[in-house]
């Protein structure tokens, strides 16, 4: 494995999904969860079933210092109608989960996927963070911290659409296919169209045309 150094990695999940919230995760890997996370099968969680990411989800979380936070659709409109930008909105999501790993325990390294400026992120952390080599990546999901961190957050996302689903007794669909155009349809039939904004990130393209 060569030298390994300890780090943090961040992902999201949900951006590109109408429904659901957005997730972001930080995961602090050392030397021995390294190996254990690559010996368990844990990769970008793009190429991973929801099931097995739900199954990663414990192995991550007793072996790591992690943080996950999870913006829900009310509070997710509420921020992007303040800042206007997605990128910003990554970057300070991104920042507070490094912040949180940071509270719990030390760390001078940083990686997350490349979606903007990097200084976004670095004038987003707090008096933890300052201090923190951060560095961006195209594909960063290739590195076991950011990949743990994928799985979180993925797994946050999905226990999520779980719950609205439950309260709600509509079939919520991922991404933005035609099918999440008829749940919204059926959705706004059932609960009116206020409470659309309670499921979905209303500045998609497909809200408007709801």
């Amino acid at each position: 494995m060569g030298q390994y150094i300890t780090h943090i990695g961040t992902d999201e999940s949900g951006k590109g999904d109408f429904f659901g919230p957005l997730v972001i995760a930080g995961v602090m890997v050392d030397e021995k969860a390294a190996k254990m996370f690559l010996d368990a099968g844990i990769k970008d969680s793009k190429k991973v079933t929801d099931k097995k990411i739900l199954a990663l989800e414990p192995l991550i979380k007793t072996n790591s210092v992690y943080s996950v936070i999870s913006i829900s659709n009310g509070r997710y409109n509420e921020l992007y109608n303040k800042i206007k930008n997605l990128n910003k909105l990554l970057a300070w999501g991104h920042a507070r989960a490094i912040e949180n790993v940071l509270e719990k325990e030390t760390c001078e390294y940083a990686l997350s996927d490349k979606f903007g400026d990097e200084k976004l992120i670095q004038s987003a952390l707090m008096k933890n963070g300052r201090s923190i080599r951060l560095e961006q990546m195209v594909r960063a999901e290739s590195d076991i911290a950011v990949a743990s961190a994928s799985i979180l957050a993925r797994a946050a996302f999905v226990h999520k659409i779980q719950e609205m689903e439950n309260t709600y007794g509509i079939n919520f669909p991922k991404g933005c296919a035609p099918q999440v155009k008829d749940a919204a349809r059926e959705f706004v039939a059932r609960y009116g169209r206020e409470k659309l904004s309670e499921v979905c990130k209303t500045h998609f393209k497909t809200y408007k045309e709801i």
